[in-house]
């Protein structure tokens, strides 16, 4: 169950980056970590603690919730 939490928030702080039109490297620069932490942050393999997504959140602008919203059971846009 672990590895489908981190792949879910992986997959959000991914698409949130892109929507903001940040590379890894800026919202890295944002958070104050290597490039290499987001991008195992985005691929599932780090278990980031509450306050470093709570940082992610507002680095990304976004809400914190939106950092681990269930996108599957919405229907696909038409």
């Amino acid at each position: 169950m672990a590895g489908d939490v981190r792949k879910l928030v992986g997959g959000n702080v991914r698409r949130l980056r892109i929507s903001a039109g940040l590379s890894q490297a800026e919202l890295a620069d944002r958070l104050g970590v290597d490039r290499a932490y987001v991008s195992g942050l985005e691929l599932g393999v780090r278990n980031a603690t509450i306050l470093t997504l709570w940082h992610v959140s507002q680095a990304l602008e976004v809400k914190f919730q939106q950092i681990f919203a269930d996108r599957s059971d919405k229907p696909p846009k038409r």
